[in-house]
C-alpha cells in the first residue's frame, strides 16, 4: 500500500488520560479529579493523579516517537492547568505546553492539540457545566488564550474531541459526571458544546489567520438489522441522532431539519438564539478527525416511543449482528470495512472535507501475559488490526476521499476514564509501578510500515 506523500503518521492522547501531576504546578480540578475523590470504588483502583507520568516524561516519550519514524501527535491542553480558574492564566502550565510542543517540532512530529477531552473544569460544574450557556463564554476565552500563547507553535488545532460522547455519558449512560439521566439537558448540553466550537474558531481565528482548526468526531456508520421498513428507519433516527447531530453544524454550520423535526416530534426541541446560529453558521471546521473503533448495527424497538421521550431505546436498539467478530476485551465489533463507507459519505455529503483518522486501536487486557523472553509484548493481534483498517482506508483513499493521515490510540497505554489500565492500547507498554517505557512488536512493525512508504 502507497500512501499520499506528507501521510501523517502518529498516535493521539490526552492531557488527562497521559499527564498526571494532576493535582500540582497550579492545576485545580477537573470533574474526573473530584470523582475519584467523592467515589473511587468506580475507578477500577487508578485514579488520574499519575497516570502514565507524560508531564516528567515527555522527552523520553518523544525521543521514542523519532525512533518510531512517527511525524505526527494529537494530545490536548489541560484547561485546569492552563487556566485553574477559568480567569487567570498559569504561567507554569504555558512553559510546559511550550517545552512539550517545541521538542515535538524539535523531532519532526507535528503537534495537533485539542481544547477539551472530557475533562470539565471542576469550577464550571459547579456552574452546571455543559447546561449552563455561560461556558461557551469561558470555553471562547480559552481557546484565546491558547492561540496567545502557543498560537506560533501549533498550526493544527481542534475544539472537542468526541463531544458525543460528554454529553451521552453525561445525561444518559451515566459514565462521566454527573452521571444522570436526562434526555433535555443532553439537548442542552450539546447544543451549548456547538456553540462554543464555533465560538472557539472565532476567537483563535481572531488572533491569528495562519493555523487550521478542526474537530474530532466519533463517526460510525448506522447499519440496519434488516431490510425492513421499521428497521431501516430506527437507523435513519439513530444516524441522526449520532452521526449528523454534530457533523451537520460543526462541518456545515448548519442543524439538519429532519433532526430538528425529530426533537420536536419527542418534545426536546430547544429555543434558540438567531445571533447565536449565524455564528455556528460562520464558524465551520476546516478539517476533520475522525474517531472510529466500532460500527452501530440497530432495529426497531418493540414498543412504541414515548412522548416526550425517554430514552433513546425509545427510537432504536442495538442489534447484533450474528457473523460479527468481537474484541472480547473491549466487548466491541471488528469492522474495518465501515473505514470506507466513513470516507465515501465524508465524500460525497460534505464536500469532501479534508480528514484523518484521528483515533483507531485495539484495547487488550492483561497483555504482560504475550511477552517473550526478552520482556517485548508480542502484540500480533494489534498489527492485525491495523493492517486490517489501513487496507479499508487505503480503498478509500484511492477512490477520492481526501484522507491525510492515521492515528492510533495510544502511543504510551494510557490511563482511561473509569477502566483504569484494564486494558492497553499503547504501542509503548507502561509498567505503572516504575514508569518504565518498553515497546511492543506492533511498535517495531508500524516503524517498518513507514519506512518503506518512504522506498
Amino acid at each position: 500500500m502507497r500512501f499520499p506523500e506528507n501521510f501523517w503518521w502518529g498516535t493521539a492522547a490526552s492531557a488527562p488520560q497521559t499527564e498526571g501531576e494532576s493535582s500540582s504546578h497550579g492545576k485545580s480540578q477537573s470533574t474526573w479529579d473530584r470523582w475519584f475523590e467523592l467515589e473511587p470504588e468506580k475507578f477500577s483502583g487508578v485514579g488520574p493523579e499519575t497516570t502514565s507520568n507524560v508531564y516528567n516524561c515527555y522527552k523520553e516519550d518523544i525521543q521514542l516517537m523519532k525512533d518510531m519514524h512517527l511525524n505526527s501527535y494529537r494530545t490536548s491542553i489541560s484547561w485546569t492547568r492552563l487556566m485553574p480558574d477559568g480567569i487567570t492564566v498559569n504561567e507554569e502550565a504555558v512553559q510546559f505546553y511550550r517545552d512539550y510542543f517545541k521538542t515535538l517540532i524539535e523531532h519532526g512530529i507535528e503537534p495537533t492539540i485539542n481544547l477539551f477531552h472530557f475533562d470539565m473544569p471542576w469550577w464550571m460544574m459547579e456552574k452546571g457545566g455543559w447546561t449552563n450557556p455561560q461556558i461557551t463564554t469561558y470555553f471562547e476565552e480559552y481557546a484565546r488564550q491558547c492561540i496567545l500563547h502557543f498560537g506560533d507553535l501549533v498550526k493544527h488545532w481542534v475544539t472537542f474531541n468526541e463531544p458525543l460522547v460528554h454529553v451521552e455519558c453525561s445525561y444518559i449512560s451515566g459514565h462521566h459526571y454527573p452521571a444522570i439521566h436526562d434526555l433535555r439537558k443532553a439537548v442542552v448540553s450539546g447544543y451549548h458544546t456547538i456553540l462554543a466550537h464555533a465560538k472557539a474558531i472565532r476567537a483563535m481565528k481572531g488572533v491569528r489567520n495562519d493555523i487550521k482548526v478542526g474537530t474530532v468526531l466519533n463517526l460510525t456508520p448506522v447499519y440496519s438489522g434488516s431490510n425492513q421498513e421499521k428497521d431501516v428507519i430506527a437507523s435513519q433516527k439513530a444516524h441522526l441522532l449520532i452521526v449528523r447531530s454534530f457533523l451537520d453544524p460543526m462541518v456545515k454550520g448548519i442543524f439538519p431539519q429532519e433532526l430538528i423535526d425529530l426533537l420536536k416530534t419527542h418534545e426536546l426541541l430547544i429555543e434558540t438564539d438567531v445571533a447565536d446560529l449565524d455564528i455556528i453558521k460562520t464558524n465551520t471546521a476546516e478539517f476533520l478527525g475522525v474517531n472510529y473503533y466500532q460500527p452501530m448495527r440497530v432495529q426497531a424497538p418493540q414498543k412504541t416511543a414515548r412522548v416526550p421521550m425517554q430514552t433513546l431505546d425509545d427510537l432504536f436498539v442495538p442489534f447484533v449482528w450474528e457473523n460479527r467478530r468481537m474484541n472480547p476485551y473491549r466487548g466491541w465489533e471488528i469492522f474495518p470495512e465501515a473505514l470506507y463507507d466513513i470516507a465515501m459519505m465524508l465524500k460525497h455529503d460534505y464536500q469532501n472535507i479534508p480528514w484523518y483518522v484521528s483515533e483507531n486501536g485495539m484495547g487488550v487486557a492483561d497483555e504482560a501475559r504475550f511477552k517473550d523472553d526478552a520482556g517485548m509484548i508480542q502484540d500480533d493481534y494489534r498489527i492485525e488490526f491495523i493492517q486490517e483498517h489501513l487496507e479499508v482506508l487505503h480503498r478509500g483513499i484511492q477512490e477520492g476521499s481526501n484522507c491525510f493521515g492515521y492515528h492510533l490510540w495510544t502511543f504510551v497505554d494510557c490511563w482511561s476514564w473509569l477502566n483504569g489500565y484494564t486494558n492497553r492500547y499503547g504501542f509503548i507498554s507502561l509498567d505503572l509501578d516504575t514508569q518504565k517505557r518498553t515497546p511492543k512488536k506492533s511498535s517495531v512493525w508500524f516503524k517498518s510500515f513507514i519506512e518503506n512508504q518512504s522506498k
